[in-house]
């Protein structure tokens, strides 16, 4: 910026000189205020080539284009574009690269559309555009378009974006014929273009391809962001082996590669390997962030570790506060590992801020869960009192307060008012919490009514909470066809075998009890294992 900051003094001492600048001179001045972002310097400087009769000249009407573009003004941008006497291609490319910077992809095709002449620049700045504005269909599209029409060569900016919108959209093919583009041209596979076409492989399921292209240009040629999406693309894929190969492989470790990794784990369940390596990443690695610590919160959460949980929350204060995420994250963690009151200490640092709905969420969620149904259901009309608009999670959260709190036509009034008044379509969650909110105030054949009427395929939760119900309500007929229900999703769900069983038992059927547990230990159907975290002198242990 240093040289961008002395061109506006020296055109100023200039003009106090009584000196008439050249074209030239106004181009210059004008590069530097847009560098700068001095809007106010470069209309000034405007007025004055306009009083000049240089407004409308070809080479300082294209700086001005520039500078109120990158100053985001873009009406102006565009009177100056219009009163232009003659156009270069240049002056259309600015343009089209001003609306999409500023996400209006409907002007910038506008003016692509009117363009007669078009370069390799003009057909990057839309195709990155859309990319960069989730239109990656388009992105695509403008891209076949462009080989299949117009004799113009795509350079790496435009493969790069091309790649990028295919990775977005998982589309493997298009990627292998951009891939196949590349190879036919001879252009190099390394730099942008080379970390572009490994996470285009990597996202779109080609993840042996992607390594290969990893092998081949060797990490001279590539960077850290190749690696992490080779790596993520592994962890996508359930490959956790080969994931951690390259983690391994890897010479340098941002804290995205070592978050992937760690987030990889607790995905997938590897609760032990998620938490050595945090350890590993305290110890050797880069301070980790938010995500980072948002994840291995999730472990402290599934094995209910309050103190590795509080270890945690000491190291995301330390490290660089909390974020919206963290919050979440912590307020499960204590509530699963028992201390809803250190939830809601933790809450109560957000509380009354008009953001953080993942944070109410977790808070409701929280709540409902340990029987606190009514004060769940206060939270959430706090919530949208202050004008947060709760999400599908906020609403699977108050419609579980409901049922523990056994509040039927409420649980009812909030089902409805997600669809009518939020648009909410509900999801398989909503559909479980109403039919655990019937079955447990005891209207089964209410609950059996309302799996009927769904317009999905009730999953073996909504089974399940019928089934639990069933025992109460020493309801074997329906406790049968419950059962037979999740067998048949899951045939080696222990938990139905079991269900089915107390049910016979509650009903004095011991005979059929007994050939329940039969009938599930000669399908070699086993009970489910939990796990603690023990702390003993040595440190943590996991025990079963």
């Amino acid at each position: 910026m240093g040289d961008y900051e002395r061109v506006v003094p020296m055109f100023s001492e200039m003009i106090r000189r009584g000196a008439t600048p050249s074209r030239f001179m106004f181009t210059c001045v004008l590069s530097s205020c847009a560098a700068l972002q001095a809007l106010d310097i470069g209309r000034k400087v405007h007025t004055f080539a306009v009083k000049l009769g240089l407004g409308n000249a070809f080479a300082v009407a294209n700086s001005l284009i520039n500078m109120y573009g990158k100053s985001g003004d873009m009406e102006t941008a565009k009177v100056v574009f219009d009163k232009m006497r003659t156009r270069s291609i240049s002056s259309w490319n600015s343009m089209v690269s001003l609306y999409a910077r500023h996400g209006r992809i409907d002007l910038a095709r506008e003016v692509f559309e009117e363009m007669t002449d078009r370069n390799v620049i003009s057909w990057s700045a839309i195709i990155a555009g859309c990319n960069q504005n989730n239109l990656n269909h388009e992105a695509v599209e403008l891209f076949s378009r462009m080989l299949k029409v117009h004799p113009v060569a795509p350079d790496d900016f435009t493969l790069t974006s091309a790649l990028s919108a295919c990775a977005y959209l998982e589309k493997l093919e298009a990627g292998k014929q951009i891939h196949s583009h590349i190879i036919r041209t001879e252009m190099p596979c390394c730099g942008q273009l080379g970390n572009a076409l490994v996470s285009m492989y990597s996202k779109c399921g080609g993840i042996e391809i992607a390594r290969r292209i990893v092998e081949r240009t060797m990490a001279s040629d590539l960077n850290v962001i190749s690696f992490t999406a080779l790596l993520e693309g592994y962890i996508k894929f359930g490959d956790l082996q080969a994931a951690r190969e390259i983690f391994d492989m890897m010479k340098h470790h941002d804290v995205v590669a070592w978050t992937a990794m760690i987030v990889g784990y607790v995905q997938y369940g590897f609760s032990s390997e998620a938490m050595d390596l945090f350890r590993l990443m305290i110890d050797k690695g880069p301070k980790p962030n938010n995500y980072t610590l948002a994840g291995v919160l999730t472990v402290c959460s599934s094995l209910a570790s309050l103190d590795h949980g509080k270890q945690l929350h000491c190291q995301a204060i330390r490290s660089q506060g909390l974020s919206h995420s963290v919050i979440s994250a912590l307020i499960t963690m204590y509530a699963r590992s028992g201390s809803i009151a250190g939830a809601k200490r933790v809450f109560d640092q957000i509380r009354g801020h008009k953001e953080g709905i993942v944070s109410w969420s977790s808070m409701i969620i929280a709540l409902a869960q340990h029987g606190q149904g009514e004060e769940a259901i206060s939270l959430f009309e706090e919530m949208t009192s202050i004008g947060l608009k709760p999400d599908h999670i906020t609403y699977v959260g108050v419609m579980s307060a409901c049922t523990h709190a056994g509040l039927v036509e409420k649980g009812r009034h909030y089902f409805e008012q997600m669809q009518i008044k939020h648009m909410i379509r509900p999801t398989q969650s909503h559909y479980s919490c109403m039919i655990d909110l019937f079955s447990r105030a005891g209207l089964l054949q209410e609950a059996q009514e309302f799996i009927g009427m769904m317009p999905i395929e009730p999953d073996a939760r909504a089974w399940g909470s019928l089934l639990a119900a069933c025992r109460v309500q020493k309801d074997e007929e329906l406790a049968k066809i419950a059962a037979e229900k999740i067998l048949a999703i899951n045939p080696d769900s222990s938990g139905a075998y079991s269900a089915l069983a107390n049910v016979y038992s509650a009903c004095g059927r011991w005979d059929d009890a007994g050939k329940t547990w039969k009938l599930m230990r000669d399908k070699g159907v086993k009970k489910e294992q939990g796990y603690s975290w023990i702390n003993n002198e040595q440190g943590s242990c996991l025990w079963s």
